[in-house]
Order: C-alpha cells, then structure tokens, then sequence
C-alpha cells in the first residue's frame, strides 16, 4: 500500500523531471493528483483524502506518446498526453497542485494490460458523471444508499473498471470509490512525483 501522505509531505518528495523518467514509464501505472482547485477541495474534503483525482498511463509505443486515460469533469472520458499537465492544463499554465506516478505491484500479462487500456479506449468521449459527486456527498453525509451504476464516470470509477477488465479488482465500500479508495490498495507503490 502506498502510505498516507499530507500535501505538505507530498510537496516533500523529490519532484523527478519529466524528460528523465518518461523512457521508463509504462502501460497501467496510475497517476494521482492533488489539485489545489475548488473542485479538486471539494473532493478531498468529502473523501478526506489529499487526493482528488486519478488516471491511467496508456504508453503508445509506435507513437512515442504517453497518455493518460482520465474522466474530466465537464469533459468525459478523454486521453490527454501526459506532459499537457506539466505545461499547459489550464490557459497556458501547468496543474495547479501536486501529481505522482504509481506502480500496481501486481503481475499483469500483456493480454490483461491490453484488456484493461482496451476498455478505457472503448468508453472515450462517455460523459462524466457530474451528478455523482453531489450523490457521493448525499451518500457520506446520509450514510445511507448505494452506488447505481451507470455508464458516466468519474475517475476512480473509470480506473477501478479499466482495471477490473483486466482481471485486477480495487477494494471499494459500499456507495462510492474514491481517488483515495485506490490509492489504499496494498499492491500501490509510489515511483516518482513528477508535479
């Protein structure tokens, strides 16, 4: 399991140039965000987490990119290149926030990995479920009810189904799962701050 960590000691973490690490980043690692946003505040004070969103690295290697396979609020399901937080996420301006990359320690076969990205790449453009958060904090506030499923997503939905495609399943409570529900997983090992 990755540890639990305060902004103030995520800011602690040797922050790795991009340029150096990205020959070694691969398909299925995970990326955890701690965004410094009014939506990113809200997320983490309802899920009393630093973290407030996640995505998957989907590395095309005959392209030479890396992606990230995310649920964007407002936006959907999209695959965005990685370096765009680093440079230009928002009006010319990098992430607002801090970001790390995560290795599921867990053998997967290339045929799981290809299942798991398959299946994000197969959802790109479904809406992202903006009701879902109010319903979350319902749900938290309540503690009553329980998770419909439906086809919108939000970013800890689309990785926990990505990965449960490909045969890997995160441990959730009964009405939501969370960017720090993953980040909880025993096999979560922690690589490199990049942001």
């Amino acid at each position: 399991m990755a540890i639990a960590l305060t902004k103030e000691e995520i800011k602690e973490i040797q922050k790795v140039p991009y340029d150096k690490i990205r020959p070694y980043l691969k398909t299925g690692q995970i990326v955890f965000c701690s965004g410094s946003y009014l939506f990113s505040g809200i997320i983490q004070r309802l899920t009393k987490s630093v973290w407030s969103h996640v995505g998957i690295i989907y590395k095309d290697e005959e392209l030479g990119r890396v992606l990230l396979l995310e649920a964007e609020p407002y936006i959907g399901i999209r695959l965005i290149p990685l370096s765009k937080y680093l440079k230009d996420y928002k009006n010319g301006r990098p992430y607002k926030g801090q970001m790390v990359i995560t290795d599921l320690k867990v053998e997967m076969t290339p045929d799981e990995h290809a299942r798991t990205i398959s299946f994000g790449l197969d959802e790109l453009s479904r809406p992202y479920d903006n009701w879902e958060i109010i319903r979350i904090m319902l749900r938290i506030l309540f503690k009553k009810g329980k998770r419909t499923k439906n086809r919108d997503y939000i970013c800890s939905e689309l990785v926990r189904d990505c990965f449960a495609k490909g045969g890997y399943l995160f441990k959730m409570n009964d009405s939501y799962v969370s960017p720090q529900e993953i980040w909880q997983d025993v096999n979560i090992e922690l690589k490199y701050r990049i942001l």
